[in-house]
């Protein structure tokens, strides 16, 4: 049963997230500034953890000749998704549907040897798919979307290690997150022409993707007519609270691109040979990702992606002066608060009104004399004073891990 009240379009209009106007157009939101922390936050925690693993981050623009996507087979087997070619003096250009082409471009622009390999490109990037109207709906099905992707570029024998390596960024992601996906698909290709005609590369790509789940340990389904047109994919469902499923994060085989764009690196033997073009995303779309985090949490959002993530509650106006120091202590440790003083309504009202903010402090007058703080948590627990340099020290070490927990007791 679909619970409304976790319903993301409703919930993005109340917490001010995100909205939509009939003239900037359908499936076009724009995002308000509460909406553009999560977002910003989100896509700093990719960028950090790519980092991590050894990729290097491009910027490519969103527009591409249309010639691009016919050697990419986007055009071929994809143009119904894409919008119309605009003419550019004499030139065909086109808003990309997908970033694959333009990386496959970068790779190409400079020699690669063995020894860079795997070489591992990451973007968030624009990209615009010809949604029809009647489909559109809220973050979930958007013209515009902001994707997470990357390609690594790799010898057959890597392949399967860096599926792996994905999958597994994929998990400590949903950890971080606090998403739990229904079911790992396997995606093959089905009936009908939308598929590249290369049986023997297709047999290959799918017993590499099965390999890394394998070796991942994951329970998997198979699902017919799912592949994208290039090749098989591994991808990660989750469920709303409709019921509907949907495709979150993606590991991809591709030999087709790499024949197509001329790819290469020199081998050992000083030959040229040709690169295997594994595409992942951790989170895929970055408005489908936001919209199911709304829909999982209700706006509850782990503290360290909450726009919010410590109001502060003078008791009265007297508290004003130490509520404004704590606010700029908060500021400095790089923690997202904000006063709701007296002005805003009773105690007990601000307190329900900051229901969604993970942390809730106190400052009365005793606390103030004392400079301690008395702690709500969003779940309930209330904590007894403590001094503001200890409990600001241990919000900030739970928010830099990423933690969903929202309090920790320090080891004695």
């Amino acid at each position: 049963m679909h619970d409304r009240r976790h319903d993301h379009r409703r919930l993005g209009r109340e917490l001010s997230l995100f909205d939509t106007d009939p003239l900037i157009g359908a499936g076009l939101p724009y995002w308000l500034p509460d909406g553009a922390t999560v977002r910003h936050t989100l896509e700093e925690y990719i960028r950090a953890a790519e980092r991590r693993a050894g990729y290097q981050h491009v910027y490519s623009p969103v527009l591409g000749k249309r010639e691009l996507y016919e050697i990419s087979g986007h055009w071929a087997h994809y143009s119904d998704d894409m919008f119309p070619p605009m003419d550019l003096g004499g030139e065909q250009v086109v808003l990309r549907p997908s970033l694959c082409p333009h990386h496959a471009v970068i790779y190409r622009s400079r020699s690669h040897s063995y020894r860079e390999l795997p070489l591992r490109m990451a973007e968030l990037g624009g990209m615009y798919r010809f949604e029809l109207s009647g489909v559109l709906g809220g973050l979930t099905r958007v013209r515009a979307i902001q994707l997470n992707d990357a390609h690594i570029f790799c010898t057959l024998d890597e392949v399967a290690e860096e599926a792996q390596a994905a999958l597994e960024m994929i998990r400590r992601a949903y950890e971080a997150l606090g998403i739990t996906p229904t079911r790992y698909r396997l995606s093959l290709p089905g009936p009908g022409g939308k598929y590249v005609a290369a049986p023997e590369k297709w047999q290959r790509s799918i017993a590499l993707l099965t390999d890394a789940l394998d070796r991942s340990g994951l329970p998997y389904e198979a699902a017919g007519g799912e592949a994208a047109f290039y090749g098989p994919k591994i991808d990660v469902q989750v469920t709303d609270g409709a019921g509907r499923e949907s495709t979150l994060s993606t590991v991809q085989v591709d030999f087709h691109q790499p024949e197509q764009f001329d790819l290469h690196y020199i081998g050992p033997d000083g030959d040229r040979h040709r690169p295997v073009m594994v595409h992942r995303s951790i989170i895929g779309s970055v408005e489908r990702a936001v919209a199911h985090l709304v829909e999982q949490h209700g706006g509850a959002f782990p503290a360290w992606l909450a726009p919010t993530q410590l109001v502060i509650l003078p008791v009265s106006d007297t508290e004003l002066p130490n509520a404004e120091a704590l606010a700029r202590r908060c500021t400095r440790l790089g923690l997202r608060a904000r006063i709701a003083g007296p002005d805003r309504g009773s105690l007990g009202a601000r307190i329900r009104e900051a229901r969604l903010v993970p942390y809730q402090a106190v400052v009365g007058a005793k606390e103030a004399a004392d400079d301690h703080i008395a702690l709500r948590l969003r779940d309930g627990r209330r904590l007894h004073p403590r001094p503001v340099g200890d409990v600001l020290t241990r919000v900030s070490a739970l928010i830099g891990a990423h933690s969903t927990d929202l309090w920790a007791e320090a080891a004695s």
